[in-house]
């Protein structure tokens, strides 16, 4: 009766989730197929069409956390007439185009930053827009939220499991060859259907009312005698660590950064989450009154630690994402110290939605203050080499010392790779790579302090155009090509994606054998002046070769080899390419 009990209102709890944010199921229902079609076409569909179905998925799956925030605003404002909540729906479509004709025009590090940017946000506002004006007891309402996320997640593992179990059973038991990718399937539908449903069917409404008894009895043993003494350990070593510099005189090094930063994040969960019982705990009372004072001269440590590779280098969007969190965090714990007895914890993820969202969009993003900073660096170091006139036009230098050649390539290098060369300043128009020994008086330096890889990528100029299959019998594409392919029953062809090797068998005697990485090779010895180029002449990307049994033809379309800063050497890491086959 009880498993039943449990399972009607699992069900009762789908059904009111779809009854109350039915626009959001509909989104996540429509991400799903949307999913599976990728899947089932995606060896049918051009590169162009299969990055235009991802941009449409990724819109889609931002209308999700979108539409629930709406929603929630609507619930919030009871009284909004019903017109003006079809115009908050409209708007909801509205910001959606936007974001996919001027946001997600490509996928690159700016793109894909501020989509997580932006959903982070809205995620976070999801959290508290319901409670903002309610006085008390926000903690928790988030941790019941927090709750029913992670019992819906184990519900739905326990029901992919059980299904996949009993497709798996059939399918070896009666031979019936379900394909692989129904796996995929059912934990598209699983994750993104039933259990969204499922969660936001336990999602509480705002006349609810909480008290401190409601506090979970697991979460608080969590808390207050496993998570709080881990942290005080944590602090300890941090402090330590802190005397040897102060005795040392050695600063930080770059790691502490990130070490203080996520172990401060963690403890202003831990502060919010125990602010309910402090009053029934003496530990969590004075974690909460002491440990915001105590953590300061280590976030001193860790602002220093990023400051010293900021003078060094300049900021870019990682440093300033650690600086930004860390002013926040910071912020935060001055607030908990000085306002320890009257919190509104809700200023927390409110005042981090902001921060977040300021981060990706705005003059003040970390994308516009990393450009200006890395500008600046540039032209510090131009002026150092008198190789600036007028501040307009660059003058070469060939007498350039190491290091600053070194800082050259590595500002143009991060452009290249974050944003673009045109936004350089002082570069000619239609700078490239290629023309550093013209403009700057020296050709691009390998980037690098000795150890570690860069990625090094050559894309084919004709990517999309058709392929001429004149004097050829077969045509394979890489995503076609498994360990063996059988063409028919005389010829067999066997390419291993890890060694590159290509073979072709006829009658099964082995009649032709080739590493394909070799020309990989060919290429980047061609263009390795180049830290990448998306517009390699196709003639430079197809490779032809025979003998008396077998003609092959192979073009590429992309080449992505690593190679180490320090040996100079190569490793090809992947590749797209056509190989045309005719058999004599």
């Amino acid at each position: 009766m009880k498993f039943k009990s449990v399972a009607k209102n699992n069900l009762k709890g789908i059904y009111n989730s779809i009854k109350r944010f039915p626009l959001t199921i509909g989104f996540s229902t429509m991400l799903t197929i949307m999913l599976i079609i990728m899947s089932e076409k995606q060896n049918f569909l051009s590169n162009v069409t299969m990055n235009n179905l991802r941009r449409i998925n990724m819109t889609i799956a931002l209308g999700i956390p979108l539409s629930l925030c709406i929603k929630l605003i609507i619930e919030k404002k009871e009284e909004l007439k019903k017109e003006f909540k079809g115009i908050l729906y409209i708007l909801d479509g509205i910001i959606l185009v936007f974001y996919y004709t001027f946001f997600l025009k490509e996928f690159n590090m700016v793109s894909i930053t501020r989509y997580m940017g932006v959903s982070l946000f809205l995620y976070i506002s999801f959290m508290y827009i319901l409670w903002i004006g309610n006085k008390d007891y926000y903690e928790l309402y988030v941790i019941k939220v927090i709750s029913k996320f992670f019992l819906t997640i184990i519900y739905s593992f326990v029901l992919f499991l059980g299904i996949s179990a009993i497709v798996f059973s059939i399918d070896k038991l009666f031979y019936i060859h379900i394909p692989g990718k129904i796996y995929y399937y059912m934990f598209l539908f699983t994750a993104l259907v039933f259990a969204l449903s499922l969660f936001l069917g336990k999602l509480p409404f705002k006349k609810d009312e909480f008290k401190v008894s409601n506090y979970p009895k697991a979460f608080k043993i969590l808390i207050l005698y496993i998570v709080i003494p881990l942290i005080s350990v944590y602090t300890i070593i941090l402090y330590v660590y802190f005397a040897k510099v102060v005795i040392t005189m050695k600063w930080p090094i770059g790691i502490v950064s990130h070490l203080v930063l996520w172990y401060s994040l963690i403890s202003v969960g831990v502060i919010f989450f125990i602010y309910p019982i402090n009053n029934e705990s003496i530990l969590a009372r004075s974690f909460a009154l002491w440990f915001p004072k105590i953590i300061l001269p280590l976030m001193a440590m860790m602002f220093c630690s990023i400051g010293i590779r900021i003078k060094a280098y300049g900021i870019t969007e990682k440093r300033y994402f650690v600086v930004v969190l860390g002013i926040w965090i910071l912020g935060i714990m001055i607030y908990f110290s000085i306002n320890n007895k009257k919190l509104k914890n809700i200023v927390i993820p409110i005042s981090l939605s902001i921060i977040v969202l300021n981060s990706v969009l705005g003059p003040f993003s970390s994308y516009s203050l990393s450009k200006y900073s890395q500008n600046k660096r540039l032209e510090k170091i131009l002026l150092r080499n008198n190789m600036l006139k007028d501040k307009k036009n660059i003058n070469s230098n060939k007498n350039v010392s190491e290091n600053d050649k070194t800082q050259i390539s590595m500002i143009l290098k991060y452009f290249k790779n974050n944003h673009s060369l045109e936004n350089v300043k002082y570069l000619p128009d239609k700078f490239n790579i290629n023309d550093m020994k013209n403009v700057f008086g020296f050709k691009f330096t390998s980037v690098g302090t000795g150890i570690g890889n860069d990625y090094i990528y050559y894309n084919s100029n004709s990517f999309q155009k058709p392929v001429n299959v004149n004097g050829y019998d077969y045509l394979f594409n890489i995503m076609s090509l498994n360990n063996e392919t059988k063409v028919n029953d005389l010829i067999k062809i066997i390419y291993n994606r890890d060694t590159f090797s290509f073979e072709v068998f006829y009658e099964k005697n082995k009649v032709y054998s080739k590493r394909l990485d070799e020309y990989a090779n060919l290429v980047y010895n061609k263009y390795k002046e180049q830290i990448g180029l998306d517009s390699v002449p196709s003639e430079d990307m197809t490779f032809m070769d025979e003998n008396n049994k077998v003609k092959i033809k192979v073009i590429f379309n992309h080449i992505g080899v690593t190679k180490n800063v320090s040996s100079e050497t190569i490793i090809v890491k992947d590749m797209d390419f056509y190989i045309l086959l005719k058999m004599k």
